[in-house]
């Protein structure tokens, strides 16, 4: 008989942990991004000092990595340990594998959104610049679209352990009904 594991409260609060530490990061990031005033010209190159956004971009990314991966392994470990799985076992694992395939694909899009901006905010000195040589300065708004995205992959995380906790609950009542 299967029972719900006892760690599974430990991995939701690792999970809202890193999530809550990443989206304050990211907030913190967007208010320290580098601003089109400390672009510095000197005729037709370009300059711009490294800013403490890109610290906070790669902490969210780390945080955010690592919420994503032990989350969902956590859970994916227990839907692919069951055994003689019932007849209609294929219905109640597709609302978990939508939910662990929405949490990646969430994640994903705020980890190239870190990335890029986090990139754009090292030091570009004067002639390298981020891309061909040009300056670039994060627009307003692409930490808090990261920010958002943190807190949908979190939910989607959170929706999928439940969402196989509960399906665990239901065989082990099935089972000793």
């Amino acid at each position: 008989m299967e029972r719900p594991c006892k760690l599974s409260p430990v991995v939701s609060f690792v999970v809202v942990l890193l999530s809550l530490v990443a989206f304050t990061t990211c907030i913190a990031a967007e208010f320290e991004k580098n601003k089109g005033k400390d672009l510095k010209l000197d005729g037709r190159l370009c300059s711009l000092p490294e800013s403490p956004a890109f610290g906070l971009g790669i902490t969210a990314s780390i945080c955010l990595s690592i919420a994503q991966i032990v989350g969902t392994s956590f859970a994916g470990i227990q839907l692919c340990s069951r055994k003689n799985k019932p007849a209609g076992q294929t219905r109640r694992t597709a609302t978990p594998i939508s939910l662990m395939v929405l949490s990646w694909i969430s994640f994903g899009l705020a980890i190239i959104l870190l990335g890029a901006s986090s990139s754009m905010n090292s030091r570009q000195p004067y002639g390298k610049g981020w891309l061909d040589g040009n300056c670039y300065v994060v627009k307003d708004g692409v930490y808090s679209g990261a920010a958002v995205l943190v807190v949908v992959t979190m939910i989607f995380i959170l929706g999928f352990k439940r969402s196989m906790r509960s399906n665990t609950v239901n065989r082990v009542m099935t089972e000793d009904g």
